[in-house]
């Protein structure tokens, strides 16, 4: 495919069970979304032990979902998922060709069907992206009246992508959003519900994307073996001439043809690579590998 981005990716999950465990049951967002500027051609999910049902199906977002559960005594899970995919570059219209982002909002919230009162479904609070006066006062600074939209998302995105510190120390799974904005640090998935919880406390709908992004080493240095990871952005909606377009306020940028999206939905809690309950086991010791390699050819 002319100008596309092609990646082999290798997304290994186990856990370690403290205590056997006799049953459980799975559910995986790994398989690549296909999309306009995205295509995954081939994609599988090898589990061990192996699972007595399995299944595939798209959930209310239309992710790519798969189902498993797994019957009989066992302490270690081990989850590997491997993909191909193609990226196809995408050009970005200038912020003066958005319209302002009040109309924007506006359009969001009309009576009759149409495809901006659709996006606007991600306009509401979800159960970990909370709407807040404390978030809208954050991003009115780069909301000025009649300010192009797209205008507005970058100035926004630069602003955490700047004033917050990424700290792998600073959060967990459970940290509130309030807690980000307080704090002025976090990992991916806190600065994307931050900028989730500013857009939508404005009123504008904005989606929570679950991917991964290509990391390189430092010049001289090899690439080492699982060190990628799942990486987390958002993607808002900037009216139905332009549609949605993704950012990324971990890195102060507008994603291009390294990052791969994998699901997307209100928060991280719709769209967990992957997520179970088990029967027994007591505690359990997760760990994480990813590899995106640019693929040869």
């Amino acid at each position: 495919m002319p100008n596309a981005v092609q990646y082999q990716i290798v997304h290994r999950t186990r856990y370690q069970y403290e205590g056997a465990v006799t049953v459980s049951h799975h559910l995986a967002h790994l398989a690549p979304r296909p999309l306009p500027t995205q295509r995954c051609p081939w994609h599988e999910i090898q589990i061990t032990p192996p699972p007595v049902g399995r299944s595939v199906h798209s959930d209310a977002f239309g992710n790519v979902t798969t189902y498993f559960e797994i019957e009989g005594r066992h302490t270690e899970l081990d989850v590997i998922s491997r993909s191909f995919v193609e990226v196809i570059p995408c050009e970005l219209p200038a912020h003066h060709e958005t319209a302002p982002w009040e109309l924007v909002r506006d359009g969001c919230q009309a009576p009759m069907l149409t495809p901006s009162s659709a996006a606007g479904e991600f306009r509401f609070a979800s159960p970990l992206v909370p709407i807040a006066r404390d978030f809208a006062e954050y991003a009115l600074p780069d909301f000025l009246p009649g300010r192009p939209i797209l205008a507005a998302i970058d100035a926004l995105m630069k602003r955490i992508f700047r004033e917050f510190r990424f700290d792998t120390r600073a959060t967990d799974v459970a940290t509130p959003v309030h807690e980000v904005l307080q704090n002025r640090a976090g990992v991916c998935q806190d600065f994307a519900h931050l900028m989730l919880a500013c857009l939508r406390s404005l009123g504008l709908p904005a989606r929570y994307i679950s991917g991964y992004l290509e990391t390189r080493p430092p010049p001289g240095k090899p690439k080492l073996a699982g060190a990628d990871a799942s990486h987390a952005w958002v993607s808002v909606f900037c009216g139905e001439k332009h549609g949605w377009i993704d950012a990324d306020p971990t890195n102060g940028l507008f994603p291009e043809q390294r990052h791969i999206t994998v699901a997307w939905g209100r928060d991280f809690s719709d769209v967990s690579p992957l997520r179970g309950v088990t029967l027994g086991a007591g505690g359990q010791r997760l760990s994480v590998g990813v590899d995106v390699t640019p693929a040869l050819g």
